[in-house]
């Protein structure tokens, strides 16, 4: 599936990847591949994802990696779109 991370600045993230964990209002939850369609709003916390998606230069340091595979990106909050095996987050 294909993730795209945007913030008011730009896009930062963009490509495949296998799982995305978010901090939805009601709780943590996890996208995996051919998840049904959905609309969130998050709120502070932490964005997980597993795979090798391009970061655009010069904000490689606002993510820290976990493990092997793993990224993580700290929000203040968003919204996220999961359509068609793409995901795309709005964070702020």
């Amino acid at each position: 599936m294909y993730l795209e991370i945007v913030t008011p600045e730009t896009s930062l993230v963009s490509g495949e990847v296998e799982m995305v964990t978010v901090p939805g209002v009601d709780g943590e939850f996890q996208i995996l591949n051919n998840h049904a369609s959905i609309v969130s709003t998050l709120q502070s916390g932490k964005v997980r994802f597993r795979g090798t998606p391009s970061i655009t230069e010069g904000f490689e340091d606002k993510f820290t990696k976990e493990g092997n595979d793993t990224w993580i990106f700290e929000i203040n909050g968003g919204t996220i779109e999961m359509k068609d095996n793409k995901i795309i987050v709005l964070a702020d």
